[in-house]
């Protein structure tokens, strides 16, 4: 119990003491952090959040998400506790910057990472074309599409709403790059009903110096100048014409590159038939094609009986060289006992 001779006065609680009490336990805050706080007002291009500093908090409208905003009610509600990342240090007033975009975007990169990491396809709308291709929006993230990467006969402009299957090719968070591939899905998928050795029908959708531009059900292959024929051709344009209805054979499917290569040299009964007589070299593809996977087939199983007869010698050998040395181990114990004196006659003496 307080003495009654204390006075008020010797209990009493200075300004002074009060600040000095607050600066003791008050938190430290740096930018970077990510905080706690709870929102106490909304205002008309932000919000005030008290995240236990001396000052309320600050968010500006465009950073209160990765994606637009127009009002801050769609993304904040007073008395609501949640994350926010500090922007800035105090500014003469006191008064942090806070962010909750930071937080989205750091997390979004994170989960593209991964999606990456998982190869996974994704689906995605376009929301704008230009030059170079076509822009999506994954996780919030802005994506880019290369026109070589989309597989559509649609001009770039009419993609723009249309929802595509996409793979990651690139995922650069420092570089603030993500390109991603319409045509390495479709293959993908694509791959999934097709064989190295299957006879496909397709059109010719480009030609090029190095080669034709296959259409086969909506994914694209390449039929290079040297797949053409057996015989020297200068020019692709010598043989194809853009529209052209041709019978192909898959030579080779690279999921990870999303490149389907072809070829109809492999089709040719007699060196040179692609340009003397085509109309042979389709009749006869699914007989060609059928000595092509034979070949392909018996050559792999002569790398595999290599394989098993050098396993198998590799085998012999440590076999022997185990056996050797259990022999040496057996005769030197043989000399060793020869050489120690018996127990008997240790006993005798």
């Amino acid at each position: 119990m307080l003495s009654q001779k204390t006075t008020v006065k010797d209990i009493g609680f200075t300004h002074e003491d009060f600040a000095a009490l607050l600066d003791q336990y008050d938190y430290h805050f740096s930018p970077g952090d990510i905080v706690a706080g709870t929102v106490f007002s909304l205002e008309p291009r932000g919000a005030l959040i008290d995240i236990g500093a001396k000052t309320a908090a600050y968010i500006p409208i465009q950073e209160m998400s990765i994606n637009r905003v127009d009002n801050p009610d769609e993304v904040l509600q007073s008395n609501e506790t949640r994350e926010f990342f500090i922007l800035t240090d105090e500014n003469e007033d006191g008064q942090l910057t806070l962010s909750i975009r930071r937080i989205e975007y750091m997390r979004a990169w994170e989960r593209v990472r991964q999606l990456q990491a998982e190869d996974a396809t994704v689906r995605s709308l376009v929301f704008a074309t230009n030059r170079g291709g076509a822009l999506v929006r994954i996780e919030g993230l802005r994506g880019f599409i290369p026109g070589s990467h989309i597989s559509t006969r649609k001009p770039k402009e009419d993609l723009v709403g249309e929802e595509l299957p996409l793979k990651f090719l690139e995922v650069d968070e420092d570089r603030n790059r993500l390109v991603l591939s319409h045509r390495r899905a479709l293959v993908e998928r694509k791959m999934n009903r097709l064989e190295v050795g299957e006879v496909v029908i397709g059109s010719v959708r480009g030609i090029k110096p190095y080669g034709a531009f296959i259409d086969i059900g909506g994914v694209s292959g390449l039929l290079h100048i040297s797949e053409i024929s057996h015989d020297h051709i200068d020019t692709p344009h010598s043989v194809f014409n853009v529209n052209d209805e041709v019978k192909v054979m898959i030579i080779d499917l690279d999921a990870e590159r999303g490149r389907i290569s072809l070829s109809t040299k492999q089709l040719e009964p007699e060196p040179g038939d692609m340009i003397n007589n085509r109309d042979l070299v389709y009749d006869k593809a699914e007989e060609m094609a059928q000595k092509y996977r034979e070949k392909m087939l018996a050559q792999q199983q002569g790398i595999n009986l290599e394989e098993q007869a050098e396993e198998a010698e590799q085998a012999e050998q440590a076999e022997q060289a185990e056996q050797a040395e259990q022999a040496e181990a057996t005769v030197e114990s043989t000399e060793i006992e020869e050489q120690l004196p018996s127990a008997t006659a240790t006993e005798d003496e």
